[in-house]
């Protein structure tokens, strides 16, 4: 067998899906440790999302291409889906996929790719079968399923409450009516979805999964078929699946190469498909302009002191810290030289997206956007928090106001009437807001509550995640593996209508630092019960692990994958030459 390193090393082209920056986080986390291996591959990055997503992995050397990969979904607010949008999005994507598929093989020709991996980008797959590469498919989820899944008769009937200001105000909050869409309406283009996850020849199954048809046999396309479609809950069998694994039930066989020009016969692929149960994918904290790790008293007390927090609140034993995120912000190592952050300040809204990023790199063409004219993050009324729905200050809750309830209150963490609505559990807690954008940094009313700093739009959310004792946000993977991570309470709003969810709501179940928000709890202030109940049964896990420095096993564990990765490519080419 000849040694790889007779030659030149692998070239590797990693497509990542601009939707959402839990995908860019963990491609990013992927491509730095093969960029750390001996065998010192050449790794591209492609996608939509802004260069600086993947400043982890650029720093060791992997090249960045921005090119339009994949669809979205459309979500108005950051736990709401529009279903009607994102379909246009997903027929208009479709209808230029000749061009982008033209242009990506073209591409991989030229620049002599050995593999292709894909985050979830179903043109990656296919351009590497046209191209005649392998691909390897790294994800917990494949978008198939995501749009199969909007022809759920399962309807989200929660609207945000200020949806009806909104309106009032003349202001088109572009957040409408849950409709579900028929199966056959959409079947064409869900198929051709799946049609290019069929081409991936190896799946890297991350922790947090649901069902990926393109590689099981069962169970088949579509979604919302795997769930009681009454509460929105999974089905047995689809659980009993996910425990056994891809394989339950059979792998679907490989799809060939395309027969050459002249040539009658397609090419059979040298290897059966295979499936990797993949570690944690996930960045980890990283050291401070001090030189210490977050998770050192010196390492917190400058980073907290980098957002702005006075020194008198960076004693974890005599401060708690509340983060909220709804993945508004963007993602980029912090500084020393970060500018402090101040309280209350008016910012600009127009540019904060659907999927909660700012910058129209991550939207697809006809992706619509929530318009508002208030540009603060806070009123004398409201908490403007990016990437989400207002949520009303305590005292002026409807709750309080109207001296009733909303009808639509959820199971989880009521409001009950002999308890104010609070944000807060109590003066020793206080809270830092992510994603807010450079506009955001201007004197403006001092409007936000007592306690609570804004922190800059490019923050490194691993290190605020390690230094906050609950975190609050949308449920989404980035936030997810981190709170994992570093096991941080992560007090979570549902996103009923993404199927992923069923994945990561089971990941949080067995790591034990997942508890839901109502979405109404959310929007009317009242935070506190939830928090104070994530912290208290999450402390001990946390202080262990501040105790132990963090995981420290992670980095080895998925430099462990990268090996797998390359021996797995390695065989590939072996295959090829005795075939």
């Amino acid at each position: 067998m000849e040694p790889q390193n007779a030659s030149r090393s692998f070239r590797l082209a990693f497509y990542c899906s601009g939707h959402g920056y839990g995908h860019a986080t963990r491609v990013s986390a992927l491509a730095r440790h093969l960029l750390g291996l001996d065998s010192n591959p050449e790794v591209y990055l492609v996608s939509t999302a802004p260069e600086h997503v993947f400043a982890d992995s650029i720093s060791r050397g992997a090249q960045y291409r921005h090119a339009y990969v994949d669809p979205v979904i459309v979500q108005p607010v950051a736990y709401h889906v529009d279903r009607q949008k994102s379909i246009e999005v997903l027929r208009s994507f479709l209808d230029q996929k000749d061009e982008f598929l033209e242009r990506e093989v073209a591409w991989l020709k030229s620049t002599d790719v050995d593999c292709v991996l894909s985050d979830s980008a179903f043109l990656g797959c296919l351009a590497a079968n046209a191209a005649m590469v392998p691909c390897i498919l790294v994800t917990n989820f494949t978008f198939d399923s995501v749009y199969s899944y909007l022809s759920t008769s399962y309807v989200d009937r929660t609207l945000p409450i200020d949806s009806v200001t909104w309106e009032s105000s003349g202001e088109d909050s572009n957040i409408t009516a849950d409709v579900p869409i028929p199966y056959d309406d959409i079947k064409a283009l869900v198929d051709e979805l799946h049609a290019g996850y069929r081409c991936a020849d190896l799946l890297v199954l991350l922790p947090g999964a649901i069902p990926i048809p393109s590689f099981s046999r069962y169970p088949p396309l579509p979604a919302h078929r795997w769930t009681d479609e009454s509460d929105n809950s999974l089905l047995h069998t689809a659980v009993v699946h996910l425990d056994k694994g891809p394989e339950y039930g059979g792998l679907l066989p490989a799809v060939p190469f395309p027969s050459p020009p002249g040539a009658q016969k397609s090419i059979e692929k040298p290897l059966p498909r295979f499936v990797i149960q993949a570690p944690l994918l996930v960045r980890t904290p990283t050291n401070v302009a001090s030189g210490e790790s977050v998770y050192t008293p010196a390492g917190r007390s400058a980073f907290l002191a980098s957002l702005g927090v006075p020194e008198h609140l960076h004693d974890p034993s005599t401060t708690h810290i509340l983060v909220v995120s709804f993945g508004g912000q963007r993602i980029r190592r912090p500084n020393s030289g970060a500018t402090t952050p101040v309280r209350g300040l008016r910012a600009t809204s127009s540019n904060t997206l659907s999927n909660g990023r700012s910058g129209s790199t991550l939207l697809s063409p006809g992706a619509l956007l929530p318009h508002t004219s208030d540009s603060r993050l806070a009123t004398t009324s409201q908490l403007l928090m990016p990437g989400a729905p207002p949520a009303f200050k305590p005292e002026c809750s409807p709750l309080l106001s109207s001296g009733s309830f909303p009808d639509r209150l959820s199971t989880v963490d009521e409001i009950v009437t002999e308890d104010l609505p609070r944000l807060l559990p109590d003066e020793s807690w206080i809270a830092i807001v992510c994603g807010v954008s450079k506009e955001q940094w201007a004197e403006g009313e001092d409007e936000l509550p007592e306690g609570f700093y804004v922190a800059p739009k490019y923050v490194y959310m691993p290190d605020l995640t390690a230094v906050a004792d609950v975190i609050l946000g949308k449920l989404g993977y980035g936030t997810v593996s981190e709170c994992v991570d570093s096991q941080t309470p992560f007090v979570y709003v549902s996103r009923p209508l993404f199927v992923e969810e069923h994945g990561l709501r089971r990941l949080l179940e067995q790591s034990g630092v997942g508890h839901e928000l109502s979405r109404t709890a959310f929007e009317c202030g009242d935070w506190a019960h939830a928090v104070e109940r994530a912290w208290k049964r999450g402390k001990l896990a946390k202080d262990t692990i501040r105790a132990k420095g963090g995981n420290r096993g992670r980095d080895e564990e998925c430099r462990q994958l990268a090996v797998k990765l390359v021996d797995w490519i390695t065989a590939w080419k072996e295959a090829v030459r005795y075939q």
